[in-house]
């Protein structure tokens, strides 16, 4: 009982402290109506764009689940010397917002595989597969023959659309390959990564598949070791021996790339001087790839050597806009996830704000009549934000009401991964312990060496041609056949069959509650028609 009074007093404490830091407006009423006002006229300003959409830019944040999108808010507010809570993301401004519901096909909670094939291809799968549907088995080859399913990219492709993709994981990895390959396994990413047995059933690996399948305008992420012979040495890292190329057959899928590019402008980079000099209004195809394997983390990036998600972005869609039949680009936030995955928040949110940059520069570079825009996440992760941190307490920070056992923790935390410190039956103490650095790893209930994917919901903002599409609680494949419907590409092109029909004799009427309208408007068309036979009866 003593304890829980000393809770209920610092809960008091903080409400009142937490008072006094509010902002002098914020303590006008008037303030919040005024707010309110003028959001309720924007909405009801708002007409939907029925446009066909020239091009789709389509931005995935892996992992980024509600939890991680607020954070991340408030993050970008901070890093700007605000609260943070007010802030207004880039990704706020998007007029409609729905949810896509995660699962797969045999598992309650997805992963990127899974849910890549979901909203690329328009079909749910199982976990740990791609370009597949659900009939194909994780790391069976043979199961994937004829089971094969297409993404939305070749779809754009296959209409005469330019094409690309950006990412800051490796473009072998689960949410880029969606879009180009068919694999049994997400992690068939070279042939020395295959069992002899899918190669002897005629399986091949993602990295191949990247310049056999699809004839992509734009490649830009990490993955050189997956492209190159067993042993070749990086040109950044020549004498790390892990960064070398993995292929056992020998192939140089780099140079095969340029050669079959004859006759067009291709130019191939692996480092930032080089990538800054390639001419988007020179420039057929690129082919970017700047690490060995995934790209560094924003926070650890080397702004020399690197460039950030929102030059990679700008770059893609300079050079794919030159197409006068528009684009299809994927930009992933890749990285969000496997911060994650470590456990590390501090990461995961600069990674989530950097995306969120490359989603302004998208929107700069565009027009929003004829660019349809969709962000979402794949799915989400056991982050919490909890305790009651006073308004504008570093979202990194610590609650400043401490547990039962008398200790601190931090605002944000996860539900289970290498951040487990349970050491005799006790938490660490974090008094005096820094959590607001990029090594920290947060406190997690339940001890994994990787913290798992979580099953909730995910968030689809958009804007743009027939965004109005993108609202309610959908199954996670609708996204792909809404963008395509929206593009006109795939198999249903009724909106731009509309878009080209003739139009319709419209006749005026006002319509009333029990569907007289259109009733009053067939007695007005059908006397009008009595009139004129009556008319020509005359004149007979």
């Amino acid at each position: 009982m003593e304890s829980t009074k000393v809770v209920i007093l610092a809960l008091c404490l903080l409400v009142a402290l937490g008072s006094s830091i509010a902002k002098v407006e914020e303590e006008n009423p008037e303030f919040w109506r005024s707010q309110a006002r003028k959001s309720l006229q924007s909405v009801l300003d708002r007409k939907f764009n029925t446009n066909v959409a020239k091009n789709i830019l389509f931005f995935l944040g892996d992992g980024m689940g509600i939890t991680t999108y607020t954070a991340a808010r408030i993050l970008k507010g901070q890093l700007q010397n605000q609260t943070g809570e007010e802030t207004v993301m880039t990704m706020d401004t998007f007029p409609s917002v729905g949810l896509a519901k995660t699962y797969s096909v045999d598992f309650q909670i997805p992963d990127s595989a899974a849910t890549a094939t979901a909203y690329l291809c328009g079909v749910k799968t199982n976990l740990n597969v791609i370009g597949v549907n659900a009939a194909a088995r994780n790391g069976i080859c043979r199961t994937q023959k004829g089971n094969e399913v297409t993404s939305i990219l070749k779809w754009a492709k296959d209409a005469g659309k330019s094409v690309g993709i950006v990412t800051t994981t490796r473009v072998q990895h689960a949410t880029p390959a969606t879009t180009y390959a068919h694999s049994a396994s997400r992690k068939w990413y070279s042939d020395a990564d295959m069992p002899e047995a899918a190669k002897k059933d005629g399986c091949t690996d993602i990295a191949s598949q990247l310049i056999e399948n699809t004839d992509i305008d734009v490649i830009i992420g990490g993955g050189r070791k997956y492209m190159t012979p067993r042993g070749y040495k990086d040109p950044e890292y020549p004498w790390d021996y892990s960064s070398r190329g993995k292929r056992r057959d020998g192939r140089n899928l780099i140079k095969e790339w340029q050669s079959l590019k004859v006759g067009k402008v291709a130019r191939y980079v692996w480092n930032k001087a080089d990538f800054d000099a390639v001419d988007p209004e020179k420039t057929d195809y690129l082919m970017a790839l700047f690490e060995p394997g995934d790209l560094r983390f924003e926070t650890e990036r080397n702004p020399k050597m690197d460039p950030s998600i929102v030059e990679t972005t700008e770059k893609a869609v300079r050079i794919l806009q030159r197409n006068p039949k528009g684009f299809f680009l994927l930009v992933e936030g890749g990285r969000i996830d496997q911060a994650h995955h470590n456990g590390r928040a501090y990461m995961a949110l600069h990674e989530t704000v950097a995306f969120d940059n490359a989603i302004a520069k998208g929107l700069e570079l565009t027009k929003e009549h004829e660019t349809l825009t969709v962000v979402m996440a794949d799915h989400s992760h056991p982050l919490t934000l909890n305790g009651f941190p006073f308004r504008g307490q570093s979202i990194l920070g610590k609650s400043p009401l401490w547990a039962t056992d008398m200790k601190p923790y931090t605002t944000l935390m996860y539900g289970n991964g290498p951040g487990h410190k349970i050491i005799n039956g006790k938490r660490p103490d974090l008094r005096n312990v820094t959590t607001k650095t990029k090594d920290y790893v947060q406190f997690a209930a339940v001890p994994l060496k990787s913290t798992t994917h979580s099953g909730e919901d995910v968030a689809v903002l958009a804007r743009g041609p027939m965004a109005h599409l993108f609202q309610g609680v959908q199954e996670q494949n609708y996204i792909a056949h809404a963008m395509a419907y929206a593009a006109c590409v795939g198999g249903d092109l009724r909106h731009c069959q509309r878009q080209i029909a003739p139009p319709a004799v419209h006749t005026t009427f006002t319509a009333d509650g029990n569907g007289a309208g259109p009733l009053r408007a067939s007695v007005v068309l059908l006397s009008s028609l009595l009139s004129v036979l009556l008319a020509l009866t005359v004149l007979m």
